[in-house]
């Protein structure tokens, strides 16, 4: 297991005080960070002149639909975990494997949704930096992350049932049976 995964998993089993200011701060990192390429998304596009020109008769319609479906993905994703004495923040993750919802069809529709919001945002938005730059590299740190730290630290916390789970469920793309 790599450092930052054995770090991960050592705050996650420390007492709930401990995990709790360490939730708080992983929360302010990770909705910093989309926050900032949110709102620094436009400055750089009007830096570089690199607008989208999108119609508005196209791009409200595909900015709603992209909010629509991707907002509810990454509410319902953050309630499985608080159901169950849990956060999505890795500090503070719930005591069980989630695998019911939409746990059962992607292992990570909680990134999934986040991408869907940002591409819904970045069409409203028409923001080519959020889609072309940020967006891009939202997903390779995600699956860096995912790869390397997440998944190596639950397969620790919860052994053979996870590696059953990774086996049967999809990263990011639900096969077409399961939908």
């Amino acid at each position: 297991m790599n450092s930052i995964a054995e770090f991960v998993y050592r705050i996650a089993s420390q007492p709930d005080r401990r995990r709790f200011y360490w939730s708080i701060a992983g929360a302010a990192f990770w909705y910093g960070a989309v926050v900032l390429m949110i709102v620094l998304s436009p400055w750089l596009d009007e830096s570089l002149g690199s607008e989208l020109s999108i119609p508005s008769a196209v791009r409200f319609p595909i900015a709603v639909v992209l909010l629509v479906v991707g907002v509810p993905v990454v509410l319902l994703t953050i309630w499985h975990f608080l159901r169950i004495r849990g956060t999505p923040i890795p500090f503070n993750p719930p005591p069980k494997l989630v695998t019911g919802g939409l746990y059962g069809i992607i292992r990570n529709p909680m990134h999934l949704g986040w991408t869907i919001v940002l591409i819904g945002l970045a069409v409203l938005l028409q923001s080519f930096t959020l889609l072309v730059i940020f967006i891009p590299i939202f997903i390779l740190v995600h699956v860096l992350y995912l790869k390397f730290v997440e998944e190596k630290e639950l397969g620790k916390k919860f052994g053979q049932a996870y590696l059953d789970y990774k086996k049967r469920v999809p990263m990011f793309i639900p096969r077409v049976g399961y939908i």
